[in-house]
């Protein structure tokens, strides 16, 4: 069938007319990518003038409706290996209006300051535009509807992370990825200067043009679009989740996202998919899904590229191989700042250890009310004494992850303080030459200084100043 018109009213919503005056409800982020006179091919039960999301599905070069979607299970390691817990997760195309509404409160937590608001609103009862990271009410006391995400363009689509299965008290979406097409120009800052055009040098430029322009007149600027690339432009994560691989796990899910519909304009198989990301010096998250770092842009940001094709591969190993400032970090961007730590030689051994402890109960520093007080309870200078470890054997193999679990005066303590030194009253404490290192709350603490944590912990481990 042919595509004969479409309306957008919204992100979430928008009519596509088919030939025969057929109306298909779909996604705004959907029917803005299709043209008059585009082919495409549609399956429904139902024979009626209107259908509604849930009632066809569509298919053009690539598929385009029902939205993509995947259902995944996320397992979380413990520390010691092994599964701890896992998450049932789905990454779906944004569709509804409480989906973009989520985003926008997600955006908040990276881009939102005094002189930065995340999110357009328009309020429908007067039609005023306002301004705010989360769903306003209007001052005429209408509730505003989302407008638009500042930052993105009409050319973005989003990806969510949502949780399938949740506790009451967490968030239904944990994170968003936003794919754009590629930007227009992009040149590339070197110790010699800036070279112009360096996407082009790598790759055929017409993976590349025509992009989205931009402009006043956006659905003409939309119907140019033709690349064989797309740009991963945000990946954001809920706070609570940042330390559980959401970040890579979205990535990974957008690159099956771009494989299976060509998004975001579903016209041209892609090569590949490019970031921009400053992050990535300091979180190998895009490395760990297998992207590799090419160059720094003319601001300084590090862009990294991953892919899709084997041709894509092949033009990638070429300039790694041939550029010479690409020859010297061999595509590899973060390199940790810890060194590996040089493992004791051999194990830690307590052999029959016994170890007591004797505390003088003082009560003249007390004021006398308190003493009187105490005095009326019995309670006068006393000398206490506790075995705390009574033959105690212990093997730690070298290079080995150990868990002191126990209640309180179970000896947890006691014991980090003979590995660290401290001479037991019976028994042998072995621990082989070697750094050692221990920290116990109210004796043995890291200094922090004055200076911010994070400033105070990136100095603090030893570095190496070169890649290894």
């Amino acid at each position: 069938m042919r595509v004969v018109g479409r309306r957008v009213r919204w992100r979430w919503y928008g009519e596509v007319v088919l030939e025969g005056g057929l109306a298909l409800r779909m996604t705004g982020d959907a029917a803005k990518w299709l043209r008059p006179e585009d082919q495409v091919r549609l399956a429904t039960e139902f024979k009626k003038p209107l259908l509604g999301f849930d009632e066809y599905t569509l298919q053009g070069s690539f598929p385009i409706w029902p939205l993509f979607s995947r259902e995944v299970a996320h397992v979380r390691e413990g520390p010691l290996g092994g599964e701890a817990y896992r998450y049932r997760l789905r990454a779906r195309e944004a569709m509804y209006e409480a989906d973009f509404e989520a985003i926008a409160e997600l955006e908040q937590y990276h881009y939102a300051s005094e002189k930065e608001v995340v999110a357009l609103w328009s309020c429908p009862r007067c039609g005023r535009t306002l301004q705010a990271n989360s769903k306003p009410l209007c001052p005429c006391g209408g509730e505003a509807r989302l407008k638009e995400i500042k930052g993105s363009t009409p050319a973005s689509r989003f990806l969510l992370l949502e949780l399938v299965e949740r506790l009451p008290f967490e968030p239904r979406i944990v994170g968003y990825l936003r794919l754009d097409p590629p930007i227009p120009r992009m040149h590339r800052r070197t110790p010699k200067g800036l070279e112009r055009d360096i996407r082009e040098r790598i790759f055929p430029p017409d993976w590349f043009h025509p992009t989205y322009e931009g402009g006043l007149d956006w659905e003409s600027a939309l119907d140019r679009v033709h690349t064989a690339a797309a740009r991963i432009a945000r990946v954001v994560v809920h706070p609570d989740y940042r330390s559980e691989g959401f970040g890579s796990l979205l990535v990974r899910l957008a690159l099956e996202w771009v494989r299976e519909r060509a998004a975001p304009e579903g016209r041209r198989e892609k090569h590949l998919v490019y970031t921009i990301a400053q992050m990535a010096r300091y979180h190998p998250f895009f490395e760990k899904v297998g992207f590799r770092y090419l160059f720094d842009t003319a601001s300084g940001r590090p862009v990294l590229f991953y892919p899709l094709t084997g041709e894509a591969e092949d033009y990638l190993e070429r300039f790694l191989r041939e550029d010479p400032y690409a020859r010297a970090h061999g595509g590899r961007l973060f390199f940790s700042r810890f060194t590996p730590l040089q493992g004791l030689p051999g194990p830690i051994r307590l052999l029959g250890v016994y170890k007591a402890y004797r505390n003088h109960l003082d009560l003249s520093d007390l004021s006398p009310d308190v003493q009187e007080a105490l005095s009326a309870f019995g309670v006068r200078a006393r000398i206490l004494e506790r075995a705390v470890l009574r033959g105690a054997d212990l093997e730690i193999p070298p290079k080995s992850v150990v868990v002191l679990a126990g209640a309180s005066g179970a000896g947890k303590t006691t014991l980090l303080r003979l590995l660290l030194g401290e001479p037991p009253d019976a028994g042998e404490v072995v621990v082989p030459p070697g750094r050692r290192v221990g920290y116990i709350p109210g004796e043995r603490e890291m200094e922090l200084g004055e200076e911010p944590i994070l400033e105070r912990l990136y100095q603090k481990p030893m570095y190496t100043s070169k890649p290894p």
